[in-house]
């Protein structure tokens, strides 16, 4: 054990704490990584979002703003306060030594930006002394990122360290970018709580309607696929597959969504249900996951519906391809509604095949070691602090 003065300083930065899988990676770092060693801090820019409170007690909060979760609930109070709140982090943009010298109040010896949304803030830091590590989980080739690829490409070389959330995101990095100055850096995958996942996967939920049911969890974006998983669902509903598809999450794509489900008259069998502190009972007693993704890197939810021994549909993107072997612990697809179609209509027709994929997740949870996981991390941190 080290002494208490001798403990490294670590700050993470993050923009808050809505449901996702960044958050969820933080969060297993924050409870895993040994607190006899490092004395750690989380700076979030909003105290908001569905997982603000899940910090353990040995990890100190601070927040440069209130959550909307704070705001009154009359509407144009509401308004004023938003604003006054736009104001504030603005100023705090602009003036970032106001953060270090009021709100913090001391030096850190590792600085984390856990998203390429949170390099501004960790290389901004006035603390010159401290090593700068960057955690990078996107396709730096997806169109819909190209408008922000200048800012993160130039942001890179100005880290100590950079670590990828998957193998396939660096392989694409290096090649779109093979001349950039590239720091130090490491692919380490994000974490299991195997023993949490299936002990919370027990609590009682409603039984779904419309068996059998199709699952999927994670944040309504566009890039998720749940209006093509959509249009996929309606067409099988009128070829006479019978089924339903509940889908766990919320953001910035719902009223889409709702649009839809209204215009495909399927609002009884597409259920948008909405965030969940703990989706895993979704999850065990559905019959199969279905992650319909354009684009993602090493999804942890992927490792969750693995560990409840789920029969899974996903796009072959980011890692899918080291996470499930199709054929025989999953169905790997393109991310085409024909190809989400004849997955689906396999599933529900395909009876051995189905089973097949049952007997090979047996016992799959051996193949996650997370100690190794969090053992290479502190490492990482270790060596950058003796620098």
């Amino acid at each position: 054990m080290l002494p208490e003065q001798k403990k490294i300083k670590i700050l993470f930065r993050h923009r808050s704490m809505e449901m996702g899988g960044v958050e969820k990676v933080m969060l297993s770092l924050l409870n895993n990584l040994d607190k006899e060693k490092f004395d750690m801090t989380v700076l979030l820019s909003l105290n908001q979002g569905e997982l603000r409170n899940e910090f353990p007690h040995h990890v100190r909060k601070i927040y440069l703003a209130e959550g909307k979760e704070d705001f009154s609930k009359n509407y144009l109070l509401q308004k004023f306060q938003l604003f006054k709140r736009i104001i504030k982090l603005e100023k705090f943009r602009k003036s970032p030594e106001i953060i270090d010298k009021e709100i913090l109040k001391e030096n850190y010896d590792i600085e984390i930006a856990m998203t390429y949304n949170d390099f501004d803030s960790v290389l901004q830091s006035t603390n010159k002394n401290s090593k700068k590590i960057g955690w990078f989980h996107s396709e730096i080739d997806l169109p819909k990122l190209q408008p922000l690829v200048p800012k993160i490409i130039r942001h890179f070389p100005q880290f100590d360290y950079m670590v990828y959330c998957s193998e396939k995101i660096m392989q694409i990095m290096h090649r779109t970018y093979p001349n950039l100055p590239y720091p130090p850096e490491s692919v380490i995958v994000n974490a299991v709580p195997v023993d949490e996942i299936r002990k919370k996967s027990e609590e009682k939920i409603p039984d779904f309607k419309n068996r059998p049911v199709f699952v999927s969890v994670g944040r309504l974006h566009t890039r998720k696929g749940y209006h093509k998983l959509m249009d996929a669902h309606h067409r099988l509903l009128k070829d006479g597959f019978e089924h339903s598809v509940v889908i766990i999450g919320d953001g910035e794509e719902l009223t889409n969504l709702l649009s839809q489900q209204k215009k495909l008259g399927v609002e009884e069998t597409f259920i948008l249900a909405g965030n969940k502190m703990n989706p895993y009972p979704y999850i065990r007693n559905a019959d199969f996951f279905i992650l319909p993704s354009e684009s993602e890197a090493w999804p942890l939810v992927i490792s969750e519906a693995l560990i409840l021994e789920k029969p899974i549909i996903a796009t072959r993107v980011g890692d899918l391809d080291f996470m499930i072997e199709d054929g025989k612990t999953g169905h790997l697809i393109r991310y085409e509604t024909s190809e989400i179609y004849e997955a689906m209509k396999k599933f529900l027709t395909n009876e051995s095949f189905v089973q097949n994929i049952k007997e090979n997740l047996i016992n799959i949870e051996e193949q996650f070691d997370n100690r190794k996981i969090f053992n290479k991390v502190e490492k990482i941190i270790i060596n950058l602090a003796k620098k």
